[in-house]
């Protein structure tokens, strides 16, 4: 996060919206309820707190006239931890997202913002339910299945054995998920597993319609991949965040700016 960033702004006590499988889903929000909303996404092992609230994004979209909402997708923050496998496939996702836009009453649609798994979600959300999303921010959308990479015997012998992980992909995946504190790493391991179930890629041939602004790091190993899906988007548009990988891009200055100018139009 940039050093010049003044005071975080502050986390408000969740709310709960219920799943149709029964998971609570945590929402938070911020601004003036007559605003135009944008609902923010987070990615894989993060929270709202963690992409959205502690790069300053929030700050910056209630700055310029939003009501902000957030979320803790499943298995992540203060949501519903499921630990099978098959709460995680992506039709869950998108589900739980409708659910909380339903229960906000936006039935005109909303600005989204999403970065990683939830550019992943949002992409699909955009797709399948076009009413809900005017506009999209996609940031770090992967062609393909990282989460495929992890090795899940592997994870889950660590977890439950502290067995030391052999694979390099593996371990920076637990990495990831042991940085933000409280993670529940078995629900995460299922998540992983969950996503390989269906069709969890995005589709070029079946893009979203709206506009949407693809907006990766130029040290991200997909930054080619987002840049080849913006391309297949009839309304998409791409922008590089300057020496950033993966896991920076959200408090990136450049990303915060791009994403607040583009939700900023219509």
């Amino acid at each position: 996060m940039d050093a010049s960033l003044p005071a975080r702004t502050v986390m408000p006590k969740p709310q709960y919206v219920m799943a149709a499988d029964g998971t609570r889903i945590a929402t938070y929000t911020w601004g003036d309820d007559d605003a135009p909303t944008v609902l923010c996404v987070h990615g894989f092992a993060s929270s709202c707190k963690d992409n959205w609230v502690d790069t300053g994004m929030v700050r910056d979209l209630t700055a310029a006239g939003f009501r902000v909402i957030g979320v803790d997708q499943r298995g992540h923050g203060a949501s519903g931890t499921p630990h099978e496998a098959s709460a995680y496939r992506m039709s869950a996702f998108v589900d739980d997202l409708v659910t909380v836009l339903d229960t906000y009453l936006l039935v005109e649609g909303v600005r989204y913002l999403g970065y990683s798994l939830g550019g992943r979600v949002g992409w699909q959300l955009a797709v399948q339910a076009p009413e809900h999303v005017s506009r999209a921010v996609l940031g770090g959308i992967p062609d393909g299945r990282p989460l495929a990479r992890l090795q899940i015997d592997q994870a889950r012998a660590y977890v439950d054995e502290g067995t030391p992980v052999d694979d390099q992909v593996t371990r920076n995946y637990v990495a990831l998920a042991e940085r933000v504190p409280g993670n529940d790493l078995r629900a995460l391991i299922a998540l992983a597993e969950g996503m390989r179930l269906g069709d969890a890629d995005p589709d070029p041939a079946d893009p979203p319609r709206q506009p949407v602004l693809f907006a990766t790091g130029t040290e991200d190993a997909i930054v080619e991949q987002s840049r080849s899906l913006a391309a297949a988007t009839p309304n998409g548009t791409f922008v590089e965040v300057p020496r950033r990988h993966h896991f920076n891009t959200p408090g990136s200055r450049v990303f915060r700016q791009a994403a607040a100018e583009f939700l900023a139009v219509g």
